[in-house]
């Protein structure tokens, strides 16, 4: 299958909207307190221009079929960034794809300057916080932070070398 990975663009937010809320469905995951009901869910172009943040979109003839990015959230120490928006539609999964967002999204990480990277997400996405634990983060009790995203109940980080 033919996709590449480039960045956000502005005509991207309606559809990649469409992909993170269909993802709640998908795995009937909890909706309150989470990037769902999140206003800056459909305005992603715009919330990525802000310094040393990123939203890479896997896109498949031409239409954007997921997303993963970087964000230093309010809160989290100057050294430390938050992965976030890693979503595809279903038909796209175990394919790949994701593998290759996050990847991407881990180098540019180090590319950025980052010491470490954090993560929330939901028990419900068990296949997407599985590939965190391959990848070497470790669960933390509490969040670090402020994303407003109160629904989330896992929390992760990574040290980059």
């Amino acid at each position: 299958m033919d996709y590449i990975i480039r960045t956000v663009r502005a005509n991207d937010n309606r559809q990649l909207a469409i992909i993170i809320r269909s993802c709640f469905y998908d795995f009937a995951a909890p909706t309150i307190g989470t990037v769902f009901e999140d206003p800056t869910t459909d305005e992603l172009f715009e919330l990525f221009q802000q310094e040393k943040s990123v939203l890479f979109v896997a896109e498949i003839q031409g239409i954007p079929v997921g997303c993963c990015g970087l964000f230093p959230t309010v809160g989290l120490s100057e050294n430390c960034v938050e992965l976030v928006k890693f979503y595809l539609m279903k038909e796209y999964r175990d394919q790949g794809i994701g593998k290759e967002l996050f990847n991407t999204c881990m180098e540019q990480a180090k590319q950025f300057g980052f010491k470490q990277v954090y993560i929330e997400s939901l028990p419900e996405f068990a296949s997407a916080v599985r590939i965190y634990d391959y990848h070497g983060f470790t669960q933390l009790q509490e969040p670090l932070g402020n994303s407003g995203h109160t629904g989330c109940k896992l929390w992760m980080i990574k040290e980059l070398n």
